[in-house]
């Protein structure tokens, strides 16, 4: 296999990995406050779509990445204000949320199928982005992949290395103990919810305007579903899920390369393969008690209602 061959394989696991450990970044932050959001999904659509139709109206991609994540940032507060205000379980509050984004996207998208895309285009490095193997897959990237890269270096220092990371860690660890302490637990959540909210909207922006560059109904394709598998795959630690991310894009890669080689496997199957790795990986998850509770907070998924 050539070098360029090499290079092209993975510029297309690169591209594919991107929107998840964007999405996945995003819940964690999330879930480590205690919050347990399915409504990635939901939001990614309403990302992809919002950031489609704002790049075709104003002819730039970068209004487009900007109306993606500042949609994806208000849609997710109807779940904050349901849950956290309202102390409204989040599991169904989360599968509503998805089923709404899914179908208010496809409403809005309908004027937008069949359109030409706005591409955000890559970004090239003089000379570095011609060196062999390595060049275009460090130096030739679309933006958003930089500040995926950028944003899970981020996160992990906000989580391990600042006060504001470590309050987001005590309330989801004990928040009735951080509410006794004086941390406004309902503000960190909702800052939280939010912050997930637009991650998840970059990362549908990213898939409207780099990966595919024009709008397809129900575009995401379970991706939001796989990013929160992510965050269970790597104990809540920002650094697995880059790795996670990458492994996943892999495997979605791995099911084009197959058919172009023509394997005899059924097309329906390779198609399948993202999501079957994804259960395969939380079964062996789950199967393992010890692996399970590690660095889980104590209080996913448990409403907060202050007392005073």
């Amino acid at each position: 296999m050539s070098p360029d061959v090499i290079q092209a394989i993975l510029l297309t696991v690169v591209t594919a990995a991107t929107p998840l450990l964007i999405a996945a970044m995003g819940e964690l932050v999330v879930e480590r406050s205690g919050v347990l959001n399915l409504g990635v999904e939901g939001m990614m659509i309403i990302g992809a779509v919002t950031g489609f139709g704002a790049a075709q109206i104003t002819g730039s991609p970068w209004a487009g990445v900007l109306a993606a994540i500042i949609c994806g940032a208000l849609f997710s507060l109807p779940f904050a204000v349901l849950t956290l205000s309202l102390a409204t379980n989040q599991v169904a509050t989360g599968l509503s949320l998805t089923l709404l984004g899914l179908g208010v996207a496809g409403m809005i998208g309908e004027q937008f199928v069949g359109l030409p895309g706005v591409r955000l285009e890559a970004v090239n490095v003089p000379f570095l982005v011609d060196i062999p193997l390595i060049g275009r897959l460090l130096f030739g990237q679309d933006p958003i992949f930089y500040l995926s890269i950028g944003l899970a270096v981020g996160v992990w220092w906000f989580i391990f290395r600042t006060r504001a990371g470590l309050t987001l860690r005590a309330v989801g660890d004990s928040h009735g103990s951080a509410h006794a302490l004086g941390i406004n637990v309902l503000r960190v959540r909702y800052l939280a919810v939010m912050f997930g909210g637009a991650c998840a909207g970059l990362a549908g922006a990213h898939l409207s305007l780099v990966y595919i560059p024009q709008w397809v109904e129900n575009m995401t394709a379970g991706r939001g579903w796989i990013a929160l598998a992510l965050v269970v795959f790597a104990s809540w630690l920002p650094l697995r899920v880059v790795i996670g991310a990458y492994l996943f894009g892999a495997v979605t890669i791995a099911q084009f390369h197959a058919q172009a080689q023509g394997v005899a496997i059924p097309s329906q199957l390779l198609s399948a393969l993202p999501y079957l790795a994804t259960i395969v990986v939380l079964v062996l998850i789950s199967s393992n008690r010890r692996m399970t509770m590690r660095n889980t907070p104590a209080s996913l998924g448990k409403p907060f209602v202050p007392d005073r």
